[in-house]
């Protein structure tokens, strides 16, 4: 990979994991799991299908483990900025003097 690997939420380095990564897997920076769709290369989260690999079952929840043996880790899954829940949790917290 031209690209270190890095975790798809939290953007943390997984260079320590070796692959392929298991499906218990887990970021040690946010402990969110690793073997999920968006963490895959066959993701594209602009098609109906996400999926790419045109004979894997459907997974409806992309951000839990899941058992695809097609799975490929993806270099380019983490979008810096986070998440619209993170972004929208961080707010109201600051709003109603929650965590930060």
């Amino acid at each position: 990979m031209s690209q270190a690997l890095v975790c798809w939420k939290c953007g943390a380095s997984l260079a320590d994991l070796s692959l392929p990564l298991l499906r218990t897997e887990e970021c040690r920076s946010c402990r969110t799991p690793l073997h999920v769709c968006r963490m895959c290369r066959f993701f594209d989260a602009s098609r109906a299908r996400p999926c790419l690999e045109p004979v894997a079952d459907e997974v409806r929840d992309r951000d839990r483990a899941n058992f695809c043996g097609y799975f490929q880790p993806r270099a380019g899954a983490w979008k810096a900025g986070g998440n619209a829940t993170d972004q929208a949790r961080s707010a109201l917290e600051s709003l109603f003097g929650g965590k930060s």
